[in-house]
């Protein structure tokens, strides 16, 4: 591995960025600063706590921020779950969301469990 964008971890979440802007344009007009904006910062910070441990050079270090990345994708699954409560819109919008979000948080999980804990 070069770098954070060698990480299909990191690509994948890249992805669901794109995913979740293309989601939120079918929510509610009224809801641009609230869940939207919620969504969108969730999802970004996934990808860019990948980016900034692999930058770390530190196994410790990327733990760490691996683990602020599954944070952010535990809040986004909630959110999108809040979404789908809330807005009666089209299910198949989620399909490409959720799967690339479970398959993120996977790999998070694997990655984590398989680092060495901070020294």
């Amino acid at each position: 591995m070069r770098t954070y964008q060698d990480l299909i971890v990191w690509q994948k979440s890249v992805e669901l960025v794109s995913e979740i802007y293309n989601l939120t344009r079918h929510f509610p007009q009224e809801e641009i600063y609230g869940l939207c904006s919620q969504m969108k910062r969730s999802s970004i910070s996934i990808p860019c706590n990948i980016a900034e441990g692999k930058l770390r050079q530190s196994a410790g270090e990327l733990r760490r921020f691996l683990l602020i990345a599954f944070g952010s994708g535990a809040e986004l699954e909630t959110q999108i779950k809040i979404s789908k409560n809330l807005f009666h819109i089209n299910p198949s919008l989620y399909r490409n969301p959720d799967n690339l979000l479970s398959e993120i948080m996977k790999i998070l999980n694997k990655l984590i469990s398989t680092s060495p804990p901070r020294a």
